[in-house]
């Protein structure tokens, strides 16, 4: 059987034997498809590293350019089709390179000062790839990545916070033993961090890493994400999916 067929197959498969699959939410537009509910007008405001950034553009009057080609505009375009009198407005302010110092630098201008009515978070992999091998002050990271939090919560009570994991995959420059459990076993320290902050301050929580192990089970880690790091469009979809869904769980539609 080829590789094309396999994955069929493995799906249906695992469909009919009612598996948990990564996909998230439904593959089309649909009627049943999971929506969130947002107040009419909503900006939602995603920020953190180029995972998030993807070249989007800093010209916002070139509207077809301004949100990048990452989860973000993925999550647009969906939200766009199957709820358009919700007249969602979609900032993307990902910045490649960055960690959690980064974002302090930049917060009150690039999160604060946007008025999100919802606010993205992923952050991480910089701080664990721009460490060298010196490993990551991880009380540190969680302080400031608290702070921000505190920040936006405090500028707008209601603020929907929604967080995602870091994450990996071995594949491309992390295939190695070493370099694999070093960096596998500080994102998992970090997703653990987000997941205390996710509950602590009420938000969504999107367990990206869980969901793109999972996605493995249907097919190699380098079709999701080419050098460990940075997903491809199939794995920016499987994040998108997953945004999705879980939003609409957290805030769905009554």
């Amino acid at each position: 059987m080829n590789r094309r067929g396999f994955l069929k197959t493995s799906i249906f498969c695992a469909s009919a034997a009612g598996a948990a699959l990564p996909f998230g939410a439904a593959s089309a537009a649909t009627a049943q498809s999971p929506r969130p509910s947002f107040p009419t007008g909503s900006r939602l405001v995603f920020i953190g590293d180029s995972i998030t950034d993807m070249k989007w553009g800093r010209n916002e009057k070139d509207r077809n350019h301004y949100l990048g080609h990452s989860f973000v505009f993925l999550i647009a375009a969906r939200l766009g089709v199957e709820m358009p009198e919700a007249k969602l407005e979609f900032f993307n302010r990902g910045k490649s390179g960055n960690k959690v110092a980064d974002l302090k630098t930049r917060w009150q201008k690039d999160a604060i000062a946007m008025e999100p009515d919802v606010l993205t978070v992923l952050i991480g992999v910089n701080d664990v790839s721009q460490s060298r091998g010196a490993g990551v002050d991880l009380v540190q990271w969680e302080a400031d990545y608290r702070n921000l939090l505190t920040r936006s919560r405090k500028a707008n009570p209601r603020l929907r916070l929604v967080l995602l994991d870091p994450f990996v995959l071995r594949v491309g420059r992390l295939e190695p033993e070493q370099t694999w459990n070093y960096w596998r076993g500080l994102t998992d320290q970090q997703g653990a961090i987000v997941a205390r902050l996710a509950a602590e301050f009420n938000a969504a929580h999107v367990r990206t890493q869980e969901i793109f192990d999972r996605a493995t089970a249907l097919a190699s880690a380098e079709h999701w994400i080419w050098d460990g790091v940075h997903p491809l469009p199939q794995g920016h979809e499987l994040i998108a999916r997953n945004w999705i869904e879980r939003v609409s769980a957290r805030w769905g539609r009554n």
